[in-house]
């Protein structure tokens, strides 16, 4: 196991760590180990181009363990009251799609793609959108909803890509 997917299995048992405490109330904890996840995952993807270290592993592995921390935040937020439903939902149906889809990618052998500028982003601006809303600060669920257009404008430009890749190997 090379350092980079050690780091994205990191990311995984932050998961339970992040939902202990903020169903115990440490908002600001909560955030914490949120960005820290988020941290490991900018320094896995570094670390794994600089050293030559990228895996198919660790490229299915790598957006899975970011969704799922993403949705665990989701709906932490939508069931404490700080973001709506339909936010929620919006986020958790295109986070569950692109799951299902890399599964279904992974399992039929088809060539995967690693996540483009466009897709880093939307991750960017997704953590500043929950920034603003952690701490309740002005536009938080505007920047949301915002951030969730462009998500949905990435995914399909990232599925049209997709398609021409594996269109071309086997043609």
């Amino acid at each position: 196991m090379n350092l980079p997917n050690a780091l994205t299995l990191l990311r995984f048992m932050l998961i339970p760590v992040y939902i202990a405490v903020f169903a115990n109330g440490y908002l600001t904890t909560a955030f914490f180990v949120m960005a820290g996840a988020g941290l490991t995952d900018v320094l896995d993807g570094y670390l794994a181009r600089r050293n030559g270290e990228v895996t198919r592993l660790g490229m299915m592995l790598d957006p899975l363990a970011d969704k799922l921390m993403l949705i665990t935040v989701f709906v932490s937020l939508v069931l404490s009251g700080m973001i709506s439903w339909w936010a929620a939902i919006a986020l958790l149906l295109r986070d569950l799609g692109m799951i299902v889809v890399s599964a279904y990618v992974h399992f039929r052998g088809k060539l995967t793609l690693p996540s483009n500028w466009m897709g880093k982003l939307t991750t960017v601006l997704l953590y500043v959108a929950i920034t603003l809303i952690f701490f309740k600060l002005p536009f938080g669920e505007l920047m949301l909803w915002a951030v969730i257009v462009f998500s949905y404008v990435t995914t399909t430009m990232y599925l049209i890509r997709f398609r021409s890749v594996n269109n071309q190997a086997a043609g």
